[in-house]
């Protein structure tokens, strides 16, 4: 038996486990949305107008006149007033099948009273899981202001053209992702198999055929992490560089990085392991005959 097998089989294994993690996280309302790509915050959208003239002929303003003691009240609890009247929830999560909304208990916003760290957020929605999901705030928003009816578009509420822009860019990186992580979770199944025969079957022949189809796993899934660690750093730079003037703000998903950057090392542990095996098989066959 080839007891050193055990280890890339455990390591495909959890690896394994991990990328599918990664695959469904988020694709319902109760499953893992503290594990996104990225949240954007959407609680301080409008916030802007509550400081501008009465006499404005913006229709979020002359809306805003329909909403009673929203402005009279305190600016936190306005911008609130404005944000649920317009049919928009305090955020909106990406992840790679598809997007959930919600608010944030029991507030949006530290204060005295209550600190960041005891903020949480309610899951009230999840769109449906979509292959190659591509994730598009702009469309979310307007989908929203749709719903409630109200005589306000993204227009009123001067949504940067530079954030639809952006996003629709990093996309194209998203859809990338999604086959490649596709291709690694077959690649693992098959290495997996492999390395399960691998304890039973001697020589080097097995070796290679398992450091083969490990390398391809190992490839695809740092590629796939590679790729959806480019889009979080990039999609939270383009909507915090053009959506600070509306109030708009994203958040990285740092536990998600975490869960696929840890399949991929779980992944070269195996392939290091592979070498080392065919290395050492060769080395016996050698020594055998010149024993």
């Amino acid at each position: 038996m080839r007891l050193a097998a055990l280890i890339p089989l455990l390591c495909c294994a959890a690896a394994l486990i991990l990328s599918f993690l990664c695959l469904f996280a988020g694709h319902k309302e109760s499953f893992m949305e503290e594990y996104h790509l990225l949240t954007l915050n959407t609680s301080r959208l409008g916030q802007t107008f509550l400081n501008d003239s009465r006499s404005s002929d913006n229709p979020v303003l002359n809306f805003l006149d329909k909403i009673p003691n929203a402005i009279n009240g305190a600016i936190n609890s306005a911008i609130d007033d404005v944000t649920e009247e317009l049919g928009i929830d305090d955020w909106y999560s990406a992840h790679l099948l598809n997007y959930c909304g919600g608010g944030y208990t029991p507030t949006d916003v530290a204060n005295a009273t209550v600190s960041s760290s005891e903020i949480e957020k309610n899951v009230t929605e999840c769109s449906e899981n979509r292959a190659m999901y591509r994730f598009d705030p702009t469309a979310i928003l307007q989908e929203a202001l749709n719903k409630t009816r109200v005589p306000v578009t993204l227009d009123d509420l001067e949504w940067p053209d530079d954030i639809e822009t952006g996003v629709k860019a990093i996309n194209t990186l998203m859809a990338a992702s999604f086959v490649l992580y596709c291709i690694a979770i077959a690649a693992m199944f098959l290495a997996l198999g492999a390395a399960a025969v691998a304890i039973f079957a001697q020589g080097r022949l097995s070796a290679c055929v398992n450091f083969a189809l490990a390398l391809i796993a190992f490839l695809a899934i740092g590629l796939a992490s590679a790729l959806v660690t480019a889009v979080v750093v990039k999609g939270v730079e383009v909507i915090n560089q053009h959506g600070a003037k509306i109030g708009v703000e994203a958040y990285r998903g740092g536990k998600f990085l975490a869960l696929t950057w840890a399949a991929t090392a779980l992944m070269l542990v195996t392939v290091v392991v592979w070498v080392v095996e065919f290395c050492a098989g060769r080395r016996r066959k050698v020594y055998g005959k010149h024993g």
